[in-house]
């Protein structure tokens, strides 16, 4: 027998904001971080500081708090079926307007859930266990699924809701190819159902947004931001500066150099905690030459001794306490412990042995070396130039001379999806807290629907299939089993060489309550002032 399963994270809400007075002060909050969003189509890039900012305009059906914890947001709660284990059953919060005034209703779910599936769109992978999704009434949704998906509403809680009408009115019913370098309405317009709304945007230099009035949530959440003035500073020393001077209220990204600094100021504080998110490099193994090394006809890449080497060259305690100041936790797995497969075998990394590595490269046939070009943003993760900088200098030890190619995020997260780079770095979080996101983004070969960031080349069909039976495996213990056969094999393969899990730090002034999200999420109407 099925028994119908309620998941609803409103106790925990109620627990949070319990004696919380509505308006208890009104505040404009300055924000800085060191990258800008990419966009503001909700859907076109599955990205951090896009999701942040998109977070106070848009809303999901299911939302993360503060703890990073589901709460349900436009839904109120979602069951699967009691007759048909393939369906899951949103009901929607009623009473819920756009910003322009627009009903909120199941017309909006089902376009914004086909929106997000479409193959511009960068959360598609999120959702390619739903075959359809249909409006059972006013605000009622039913998700079908290609067979029990136990785990889909941990797929939702970035898939943000958008208003039909105004996407028809504006002609933005698709997603932007944001690798394409298209420019559409939603772009820089937007017109979402969350606490705040859209008053101006300048990327990369400011965006101002201002409470929403009509918000459902305004006697749920503390909502003591009234005003939002959001500035991108690239530069660490300038972004710490506009801290220490009062220009800014709230940092995201405090420099490990100045922790102390910051906190030892009068009047500030620095709040940390673990991140869910590793960061790590990634090497072109499919490709049957590279377009950016000095070896002719071949991938030296292709080589596992060759991988295995550059692994074994990374020395990450030195990463961790010169260019992190210890904020880092060295892991050898492209995964952090929250996750769902996790463990401390998977996290074990090589002994950095420079002599092992230079006989693998001899035993590859490359003991002379040879030259690449690496790719690095500068301006998305904490210290990212710097950590290439260093690595550099290690490949540099085995024979490996490495061109460092660092540049703003915008610029070289394209590189990626369009396979357009070799070795590069990149940084990910896990919004599922499940192995299964990793795999359809990163490990899949890339397809219509899934392996969108698999810059490797990497792929394996016996694999593939696998990572395909996660999303209707409903005996866990079989499901999780299975997880841990794809790790051995993307662990054994090295097609990614893990460098650390971040810490957090984010600096802000005394009177702001605020504690550090996980996913490095910052959601403003939770944020209370003393």
């Amino acid at each position: 027998m099925h028994v119908k399963t309620k998941l609803i994270g409103a106790t925990l809400t109620a627990a949070l904001l319990a004696g919380t007075s509505v308006m208890a002060s009104a505040e404009t909050l300055r924000w800085a971080r060191a990258g800008d969003s990419l966009t503001l189509d909700p859907h076109a890039q599955n990205e951090g500081p896009t999701h942040a900012l998109s977070h106070q305009i848009y809303e999901p059906l299911i939302s993360p708090d503060m703890a990073a914890q589901q709460i349900p947001a436009l839904a109120t709660e979602w069951y699967v079926k009691e007759d048909d284990p393939n369906v899951w059953v949103f009901e929607l919060r009623e009473g819920v307007t756009f910003h322009d005034g627009a009903d909120f209703t199941a017309e909006d779910v089902v376009f914004s859930i086909n929106r997000a599936k479409m193959p511009d769109s960068d959360m598609k992978e999120l959702l390619v266990s739903i075959s359809e999704v249909r409006a059972v009434d006013d605000y009622t949704v039913e998700f079908v699924t290609d067979g029990p998906n136990p785990l889909l509403p941990n797929n939702l809680t970035n898939t943000f809701m958008m208003d039909k009408g105004w996407a028809e009115a504006n002609d933005v019913t698709k997603p932007q190819d944001f690798e394409g370098g298209e420019e559409t309405y939603a772009v820089r317009n937007a017109n979402g159902t969350g606490p705040f709304r859209l008053v101006s945007r300048e990327p990369d230099t400011q965006t101002v947004l201002e409470q929403n009035p009509d918000y459902w949530g305004m006697d749920d959440f503390p909502m003591e931001v009234t005003e939002i003035i959001y500035t991108p500073i690239q530069n660490a020393a300038t972004r710490v500066a506009a801290l220490l001077s009062g220009e800014v209220d709230f940092i995201q990204d405090v420099p490990v150099q100045d922790l102390d600094r910051v906190g030892d100021t009068e009047g500030l504080i620095v709040n940390k905690t673990a991140q869910n998110r590793t960061i790590f490099f990634g090497i072109n193994v499919g490709d049957e030459d590279l377009q950016n090394d000095t070896v002719e006809g071949e991938n030296p890449f292709a080589s596992k001794q060759v991988r295995q080497a550059m692994n074994m060259a990374i020395n990450r305690e030195a990463i961790q306490q010169v260019v992190m100041r210890g904020q880092s936790a060295p892991t050898g797995v492209i995964m952090p412990p929250f996750v769902n497969g996790w463990t401390e075998e998977l996290d074990q990394y090589p002994e950095t042995d420079v002599e092992a590595a230079k006989a693998l490269m001899e035993e590859a046939g490359y003991g002379d070396g040879f030259t690449v070009t690496m790719h690095c943003p500068n301006d998305r993760y904490i210290n990212d130039e710097a950590i290439c900088q260093a690595v550099v200098g290690m490949m540099g030890q085995i024979g490996i001379d490495v061109n460092l190619v660092a540049q703003t995020k915008a610029n070289h997260f394209p590189l990626i999806s369009n396979k357009e780079t070799d070795f590069y770095m990149l940084g990910w979080g896990v919004p599922t807290f499940d192995s299964e996101y990793i795999f359809n983004f990163l490990v899949h070969t890339t397809t219509d629907d899934r392996g969108s960031w698999n810059g490797t080349r990497y792929s394996n069909p016996e694999l593939d299939e696998k990572i395909k039976s996660l999303a209707s495996e409903v005996d866990l213990e079989k499901r999780n089993q299975t997880i841990a056969e794809i790790w051995e094999v993307v662990q054994d393969e090295t097609i990614y060489l893990p460098v650390h899990n971040q810490v957090l730090n984010w600096g802000m002034t005394e009177n702001i309550v605020f504690p550090v999200q996980p996913e490095d999420q910052p959601h403003f109407k939770f944020m209370q002032f003393n």
